[in-house]
């Protein structure tokens, strides 16, 4: 990291405001505006559930479904369909969000599976991207789940960019009671090996730390110093989310409490302190009422947002209109970019596999954002 390395102490001290939090947001903004200047980007998405049954359990997930009550996987043409709707909706990003390995839990997987020619989701992941990225102008980013070094070097010439997130680096959360209990995916170790895979083969990789699962506010500064040390071994993390926690119905934790604004600020205010300032770090903007407090916060991204699908993983919570999201950026003092899955640094040779490096080029300006929609899509 080319910025001083927080103490962990004194950033655990501002993220529990144990000590005053106005210096803190003075050292975010100053150090965004240093990276990344008063631009702000977001991803013009559109959400492909490839399925929704999962190996793992969350105490607080509504994706993940059981067969007969909703599981189930996309079929090709399902898929294709979605994909050439975002194309016509101006969207850039086919963002792939599945179940961890449900092959390994569901016999109805492994027949799904079997029936289209596969024996792991992970192969058919490979299909489905890159039958977008051939046939439509998207461009895929999966985040599949746990992932090795071969699996990502078969995803890596259809998907510029991937991404799974950590969460949280502490194993407690595995515990009996927790939120990871029933998850096996969720192991941190397993996690972290996908992050080191991604780096090795050289992969432009999105993760981050979900906020308020029951985790302590010392294991959230844990998680970003261990992703920060990832960053700086690898080279390869081109974004790190920081989200929070939103209770839903239907779910264990329905009546957990969720992380006040005030503190969330804070951690995410923390997380770009630790970064510096060439990290793009991103908050999404529908999981909160008044999401601009997160560019006094220090971000500079808004993560995709969908003129079309819904979020499929807080699908109560609605995407702000993009020309709303664009006013109130605006207002805010900043300007609304459109970028690609993949972030203008890592448009280069030794990131790009070679057969997507010229659909990417041929998609962006001069400064590496998307190029506006074409005539008569939709917003």
């Amino acid at each position: 990291m080319s910025h001083p390395v927080p103490d962990p102490e004194l950033a655990l001290e501002y993220a529990t405001g144990a000590r005053d939090a106005g210096p803190l947001f003075a050292e975010a903004g100053r150090l965004r505006d240093e990276g990344k200047g008063r631009t702000v980007t977001y991803s013009r998405k559109v959400f492909i559930p490839l399925t929704t049954l999962c190996n793992d359990t969350c105490s607080y997930c509504t994706f993940a479904k059981p067969p007969g009550a909703g599981g189930e996987y996309l079929e090709p043409d399902e898929v294709m369909t979605i994909a050439r709707l975002g194309e016509q909706h101006g969207c850039t990003e086919a963002l792939f969000t599945l179940g961890d390995r449900p092959e390994q839990r569901w016999p109805q997987a492994r027949q799904f599976l079997a029936a289209h020619g596969h024996t792991t989701t992970m192969s058919y992941v490979q299909e489905m991207t890159e039958a977008v990225a051939a046939e439509t102008s998207l461009f895929p980013h999966a985040n599949p789940g746990l992932m090795d070094d071969e699996d990502l070097a078969a995803l890596r010439p259809s998907n510029p960019s991937m991404g799974m997130m950590l969460e949280n680096i502490s194993p407690r959360l595995m515990d009996e009671g927790m939120p990871h209990h029933r998850a096996p995916d969720k192991a941190p170790g397993l996690r972290v090996a996908t992050i080191e895979a991604a780096g090795r083969t050289r992969v432009p990789f999105t993760t981050g730390v979900l906020v308020g699962i029951g985790e302590g506010p010392e294991e959230v500064i844990e998680s970003l110093f261990v992703l920060a040390d990832l960053a700086a071994t690898w080279g390869h993390i081109q974004e790190i989310i920081v989200q929070n926690f939103r209770a839903k119905a239907d779910t264990p934790m329905r009546r957990s409490a969720e992380p006040t604004v005030d503190y969330f600020a804070r951690v995410v205010a923390v997380a770009r302190w630790i970064f510096g300032p060439e990290m793009n770090v991103q908050v999404p903007p529908n999981l909160t009422g008044r999401y601009e407090v997160y560019l006094e916060a220090g971000i500079n991204d808004w993560g995709g947002v969908s003129p079309l699908t819904i979020d499929w993983v807080n699908p109560e919570q609605p995407w702000p209109h993009l020309a709303e999201l664009e006013d109130r950026t605006r207002a805010a003092g900043f300007t609304l970019r459109p970028r690609l899955p993949v972030y203008p640094e890592f448009m280069t040779d030794e990131w790009l596999d070679p057969r997507m490096v010229d659909k990417v080029l041929g998609a962006v300006d001069s400064d590496g954002y998307a190029l506006a929609p074409t005539v008569g899509a939709a917003g």
